[in-house]
């Protein structure tokens, strides 16, 4: 059953994150990356009965989604994500620093980001004496999942026909056809 969400709680900023491989935390990241957007597949309707058109989106279907992880510099992480025939599993983990509004006191909740895909790009960057390379793989991703505090709140499986949003399954009546 889904947990009431606490209305006093703010959610501040991001305090810290990692990110790990096969439980295994990576090194030679830099600072920011990037998540996909949500852009609905979608089919323009018109008729007998409509006022003009409408774009209806198809129910579970997004438009292809991908992430770009950057690296620093070049490192072995890397190119173990660089294997186009490899399916890369990946955890961002974050400490979220909160205000509750009614004691005005900080706190943290965790936020679990869980990406699966393959590689699409890899970009090994520059060099330049005394700086950074900014190298970076780009996958496509199949699956994301977006967890706070434990709970889970966005679940797309695009190989396995499954979205959840806020602990409701949206395919679940789709899928009793297929």
């Amino acid at each position: 059953m889904r947990r009431k969400t606490n209305r006093n709680i703010l959610p501040t900023v991001t305090n810290t994150y990692n990110v790990y491989s096969d439980g295994v935390g990576l090194i030679g990241l830099s600072d920011e990356i990037e998540l996909p957007d949500f852009t609905a597949i979608t089919e323009e309707m018109s008729g007998s009965g409509l006022l003009g058109k409408i774009q209806e989106a198809v129910m579970g279907h997004f438009d292809s989604q991908e992430v770009t992880i950057p690296f620093l510099n070049l490192d072995n992480d890397i190119f173990s994500f660089a294997d186009p025939l490899k399916v890369i599993d990946l955890n961002l983990r974050a400490s979220q620093q909160t205000l509750d509004k009614e004691k005005d006191e900080a706190g943290y909740r965790g936020i679990r980001i869980a990406l699966r895909g393959k590689q699409k790009s890899f970009k090994p960057g520059k060099l330049k004496q005394g700086g950074r390379m900014d190298a970076s793989v780009t996958l496509e991703l199949h699956r994301i999942l977006v967890e706070i505090d434990g709970e889970t709140q966005l679940e797309l499986d695009k190989l396995n026909q499954v979205y959840r949003v806020g602990g409701k399954d949206i395919m679940e009546e789709m899928r009793k056809y297929c």
